[in-house]
């Protein structure tokens, strides 16, 4: 399940030679001088005063498809266009579609950015190019139908062992990660990126980089940052290479782009083609982003990574390539010259396994978790035919229903995943939200109609912090005229086994005495949020330094010691003396 993309091979090249020039087409005006050195061009933007990307790259160094583009330039169906220099002609090649819901979140995204930054010029051509490399034009086109994917797109876990060092900054809201950052999504930002360029694309009123509206809007907000001219290159390079700085990510990019400005035809959401080996895996693809670490060769970043790769295998080529085999159409250009032209199967080869029969659940079907918290497990099922056999490859929809807070890792109310060998299915990590309840997991199977399976879910409250001992900031006699208030603040602060603990729900009452600790009548008292005198405070709690700082106290008409008593969950006990003098006659 490793996600790195290895370059694609182009079969049907007629030589080196004419790859080269192909290459040399594409990337015309990558030649050498173009772009200086990598801390040279940070160091210029940052003097011409825009707000430059920071060292970490837009999606933090991780992975990215390092597949080219083929040999021939894209047109409108049914027509064609060479390559400057390549002689003989070729129809429309599959790279060439956009899937349909990826296609017009970039186009809307252009159409809002020439409204609000006019002076940017950001074509949407490079945010297909950036997706293509980024995330394979979101898997493939593989969202629902608000432009969502349907499962997580991840990129490697940035702990420093290839990639980038990137400690945590979302709490594993975004990535599931709660040691590391990762990048996430379609345009693939790292959290810490997404807090200050996340963008609502789609008008839902939410900020999500695992939907492509948002995400492609985020992007090119990035892209045209600090009054760039994306129509001059040197604008356009540096912006590209904010996203990842390397030499190699900016041709990439560039090559793409130059073959999607040719040309590009819509085609239906999952219908996209796939980068080769692409088809799972939980990141983008090969290729290190600029590190200079192992440069992605033979470094297996898929391990452990399996329950997070929802997608499903691609057929694959004769060198166990996973690659989208597309039926060609008789006409279309794709047919190898002397061969038939291939037909769709009309009944399934011998040793095809059918559907699944039967899902059954695998573990126990009730699971629990603490808000705020990640389900220790997740559920699973195992799909089996007639026989009782184990049925590979089946798909799988697990959804969450019912009102609550948990999604599934990437923030998702769905994901599709699919058997294994062994006929299982596990769904993606869950992730409880802070919305305590119960809540139901079903899983599905795509396609047939077989009883679902459902799991009893419920996410239990925070435990309740506790403390053994208060104690006050300092000892000053807390004393005033009857009529009045106590000047300053009274701040206390709870400990637990001597360290200060915060969210410790505190009560203040006025009791009698310490041996008699009786709720009193009369004396010093708290005003509630109606103005109302009060002798009890239940709804406090330390902040997080552990502090707690009380309202305002008035002593009340009464003269005397009265005692203030604040106890907590734990058995701290602390009290207070406040001493009410008579009035000043004047």
């Amino acid at each position: 399940m490793a996600p790195f993309i290895s370059r694609r091979l182009r079969k049907g090249a007629a030589t080196t030679a004419v790859a080269a020039a192909a290459m040399a087409a594409l990337t015309a005006s990558q030649a050498p001088g173009v772009v200086s050195t990598d801390h040279g061009d940070r160091n210029q933007e940052q003097r011409a005063g825009e707000p430059a990307p920071d060292d970490t790259p837009i999606d933090g160094g991780s992975s990215y498809h390092t597949d080219l583009p083929p040999l021939v330039t894209p047109d409108k169906p049914g027509s064609s266009t060479d390559l400057p220099g390549l002689p003989g002609g070729s129809s429309i090649k599959p790279e060439a579609g956009i899937p349909a819901s990826v296609l017009a979140a970039y186009k809307k995204a252009e159409a809002a950015l020439r409204e609000s930054n006019p002076g940017c010029n950001l074509p949407w051509q490079l945010l297909a190019a950036i997706g293509k490399v980024e995330s394979g034009q979101a898997r493939g086109g593989n969202v629902d139908a608000g432009g969502t994917t349907v499962s997580p797109i991840l990129g490697p876990v940035l702990d420093g062992n290839g990639f980038a060092l990137i400690k945590d900054t979302d709490s594993g809201a975004y990535d599931g990660d709660s040691a590391h950052d990762r990048a996430v999504g379609p345009m693939q930002f790292i959290p810490s990126t997404w807090a200050s360029w996340g963008r609502d694309g789609n008008g839902d009123g939410k900020k999500d980089p695992n939907n492509i509206y948002d995400a492609a809007l985020a992007a090119g907000s990035y892209l045209c940052a600090g009054g760039r001219d994306l129509s001059v290159k040197a604008h356009l390079d540096r912006a590209i290479l904010g996203y990842n700085h390397s030499q190699e990510y900016l041709n990439t990019v560039l090559s793409w782009f130059e073959y999607y400005k040719r040309g590009t035809h819509e085609v239906p959401d999952g219908a996209g083609v796939l980068p080769a080996n692409g088809g799972s895996g939980g990141g983008s693809g090969s290729g290190n982003k600029g590190s200079g670490k192992d440069g992605g060769k033979g470094k297996d970043q898929g391990k452990g990574e399996e329950e997070n790769a929802h997608t499903l295998p691609k057929p694959s080529d004769e060198n166990g390539n996973s690659t989208p085999t597309p039926t060609p159409k008789p006409g279309s250009g794709d047919e190898t010259p002397g061969s038939p032209t291939p037909k769709p199967p009309t009944t399934p080869p011998p040793g095809t396994p059918s559907g699944p029969g039967k899902l059954t659940a695998v573990g126990a079907r009730e699971l629990s978790a603490t808000a705020g918290t990640h389900f220790a497990r997740s559920p699973r099922v195992k799909a089996v035919d007639a026989a009782g056999k184990p049925v590979a490859g089946a798909r799988v929809k697990y959804e969450i229903l019912g009102e609550t807070g948990a999604r599934f890792l990437g923030l998702v109310r769905s994901a599709t995943v699919p058997t294994g060998a062994d006929g299982t299915a596990t769904a993606p990590k869950l992730l409880a939200g802070e919305k305590t309840g119960a809540f139901t997991v079903r899983a599905t199977a795509v396609g047939q109609e077989v009883a679902p399976v459902e799991f009893a879910a419920t996410v239990k409250a925070r435990p309740v912090p506790q403390a053994d001992a208060l104690a006050r900031l300092d000892d000053k006699e807390l004393t005033a005229p009857a009529g009045g208030s106590f000047a300053g603040p009274l701040t206390v602060t709870a400990t637990n086994k001597g360290k200060a603990t915060a969210g410790v729900p505190v009560t203040a009452t006025m009791i009698t005495s310490a041996e008699h600790p009786d709720p009193a009548d009369k004396g010093p008292y708290f005003l509630d949020g109606a103005g109302k005198p009060v002798r009890t405070l239940t709804a406090l709690k330390t902040d997080a330094s552990g502090q707690l700082t009380l309202p305002e106290i008035r002593t009340g008409d009464q003269t005397g010691t009265f005692l203030l008593r604040l106890t907590t969950e734990g058995g701290a006990v602390l009290d207070v003396e406040l001493t009410v003098t008579q009035a000043d006659a004047a």
